[in-house]
C-alpha cells in the first residue's frame, strides 16, 4: 500500500477533488479488475476509451481516479486527478509503485523489425552461462534466473513490465533483457526504465495498419534511442540504411555493428550450411549452429553489446558459439528420408526473402524448395502480396494457407497474398485454407533432400479464429507428416 503523493511525486498533475493522501490499494488500468481501495487509470485504447469506464471502476470501489478529461458527477469522495497523458502517467507510477527495479540492475532494450527475439534471448543465454543472474522479457517467454513464465504480449503493459522486474530484482538479477516493440514505445509502455543500452538490428515495412505509414513507424522506433540518458549505449546496425537515422538524436554513446560498411565491430561470414555457419570476428573464427545473414547480424548485435560489460573476448565468444536457433527461428526439422524442413516466425517481406535467400544460398540447385504461408488477419494488408512475391522469388512451389486470420475470413487475406503471384509463378502454387492439410501437402510433394520452409507462426502453439485460440503448432504437424 502507498499513498497517491508518493506514486505521484515529481510528476506534473491537477488535484481536481478529493486527497492527495488516498492511500492506494493496487493500480488498474482496466475496469473489471477494480476492487476496493484501487486507483483506476484511464487509458484511450485503440477499441475503447477508458474515460467510459471510470464510472463502473467507481461503482467497483474504486477511491482515486487518474484522468486527461474530467467527467461530470464524480461522487466527492473520489479523488480525481488530471494529466496531460495517462499512458505516461500509468508507466511513471506503475515505475514508482515497485520502486524503480530497473536502478537496480543493467537493462538493455532490443528494437527493430526482424530479430528481435533471437538477439534478446542470445544476451540472456550468453550472459545466464557467463555466470550472471538475469531476466529476459521476449515473444517467446519471459525468464528470471531460469524460470519462465509464459509471454502473452512482445513488450507488456507497463505494470506487468515493473511486476516482473521487481521480481527480476528480488531473484538478484544483475541484467534484463528486453524486446521493445513499436507499439510499446508509441504506448509509452517502457517509460521510465532506465535502459543501460539499445539495439537496433532493422527496419522494413511492418506494422503500417497501427502506424499508418513508414515514416511514423521509423519514427517511433527512433523514439526508443532518443530517450537513452549520455551513460548508455546505442548500439545500431550501421549495413541498414536506417541505422544512422536511429540514433542520430541519441545522447547516448553511439556503437556501430556491420557485415558490410565500416563499424565499430565487424564480422566476416565465411561459410553457409544447414546445420550452422562460420563466422570470422576481428581475426578470430567461430563456428555456430546457427546459420543464415540475417543470424549473422543478430550474433554481431550480441557481440557488441556483450563486449560493452564484459571484457574476455575468447571466453565471450566460446559461449557465442555454443547458442542454438530460439524457437521457431529457423528452427530445423530432418525425416528420415532427409527431408529438411524450417519452422521459422517470418511474417513480414523482408523477413520471409530473409529465411529464403539464406535456403538458397545452402541449397545445391536440385533440390525443391516448398514454402508453406499465410498471412496474419486484422493487420497491415499492404505487405500481403509483397510477402507472396518473395515466396514465389525463392520456392519452387509455394502453398497459401491460414496463419491467425483472427476476425477476417481466411479466403480473402489469401487472395490478398495471391494479388502478388509474378506471372511466370502461376499454376506453382496451391491454395488450401487448413494450414494442417497445407503443411500435410507439403510434406507430401517433398523428396529427399527437399526443402520445406512453414512461415509465420514460428515459435507460436495456438491458431487464432473468430477471437477463439486453439492448439496449433507448425513443428508437431510437421513431425506428425514427415514420418
Amino acid at each position: 500500500m502507498k499513498q497517491l503523493t508518493d506514486i505521484l511525486a515529481g510528476y506534473d498533475y491537477q488535484l481536481v477533488q478529493g486527497n492527495e493522501k488516498e492511500n492506494i490499494i493496487a493500480i488498474q488500468f482496466d475496469s473489471r479488475e477494480v476492487k476496493s481501495g484501487d486507483l483506476f487509470v484511464a487509458i484511450p485504447g485503440e477499441q475503447a476509451d477508458g474515460h467510459k469506464f471510470i464510472p463502473k471502476a467507481i461503482e467497483l470501489g474504486a477511491k482515486t481516479v487518474i484522468c486527461e478529461q474530467i467527467l461530470e458527477n464524480v461522487a466527492d469522495t473520489v479523488t480525481v486527478v488530471k494529466v496531460e497523458d495517462t499512458r505516461d502517467a500509468l508507466a511513471y507510477i506503475a515505475d514508482r509503485w515497485y520502486d524503480h527495479p530497473s536502478g537496480t540492475m543493467k537493462v538493455v532494450g532490443v528494437t527493430g523489425t526482424n530479430g528481435k527475439t533471437t538477439t534478446a534471448t542470445m544476451l540472456y543465454n550468453v550472459f545466464y552461462e557467463l555466470g550472471f543472474p538475469c531476466g529476459l522479457f521476449s515473444t517467446v517467454k519471459i525468464l528470471i534466473d531460469g524460470e519462465e513464465i509464459e509471454a502473452t504480449h512482445t513488450t507488456p503493459d507497463p505494470l506487468s513490465i515493473q511486476k516482473v522486474m521487481a521480481n527480476m530484482r528480488k531473484a538478484g538479477c544483475e541484467f534484463c533483457f528486453m524486446e521493445v516493440s513499436s507499439h510499446a514505445i508509441d504506448q509509452k509502455r517502457v517509460n521510465y526504465i532506465d535502459f543501460d543500452a539499445g539495439i537496433f538490428t532493422n527496419i522494413t515495412q511492418d506494422h503500417l495498419d497501427y502506424h499508418n505509414t513508414f515514416k511514423n513507424y521509423i519514427e517511433a522506433k527512433q523514439a526508443f534511442f532518443t530517450g537513452l540518458s549520455k551513460d548508455a549505449f546505442a548500439i545500431y546496425n550501421s549495413d541498414d540504411k536506417n541505422g544512422t537515422i536511429m540514433v542520430q538524436n541519441s545522447k547516448a554513446q553511439k556503437i556501430s555493428y556491420a557485415l558490410k560498411r565500416p563499424a565499430d565491430f565487424k564480422a566476416k561470414l565465411t561459410k553457409k550450411e544447414m546445420g550452422g555457419m562460420e563466422l570470422e570476428f576481428n581475426g578470430l573464427e567461430m563456428w555456430t549452429m546457427l546459420t543464415g545473414e540475417f543470424n549473422a547480424y543478430n550474433l554481431l548485435a550480441v557481440y557488441a553489446t556483450a563486449s560493452q560489460f564484459f571484457d574476455e573476448e575468447y571466453e565471450l565468444l566460446a559461449v557465442l558459439s555454443k547458442q542454438k536457433p530460439v524457437r521457431g527461428r529457423f528452427e530445423h526439422v530432418v525425416s528420415k528420408e532427409q527431408v529438411h524442413a524450417i519452422v521459422d516466425y517470418a511474417h513480414t517481406p523482408d523477413a520471409v526473402e530473409n529465411v529464403l535467400s539464406t535456403i538458397d544460398d545452402i541449397r545445391t540447385g536440385k533440390e525443391q524448395v516448398i514454402v508453406v504461408i499465410g498471412a496474419g488477419g486484422n493487420r497491415d494488408k499492404t505487405k500481403r502480396p509483397i510477402m507472396a512475391e518473395k515466396a514465389c522469388k525463392y520456392a519452387d512451389t509455394v502453398v497459401f494457407t491460414s496463419d491467425n486470420p483472427r476476425n477476417e475470413e481466411p479466403v480473402d487475406i489469401i487472395n490478398d497474398m495471391k494479388a502478388g503471384i509474378p506471372a511466370d509463378f502461376k499454376g506453382k502454387e496451391f491454395t488450401i485454407e487448413s494450414r494442417e492439410e497445407a503443411i500435410k501437402v507439403a510434406c507430401s510433394l517433398a523428396f529427399p533432400n527437399d526443402i520445406i520452409l512453414v512461415a509465420g507462426k514460428g515459435h507460436e502453439t495456438y491458431q487464432e479464429v473468430k477471437g477463439v485460440r486453439s492448439h496449433f503448432d507448425d513443428k508437431e504437424i510437421l513431425k506428425k507428416y514427415l514420418k
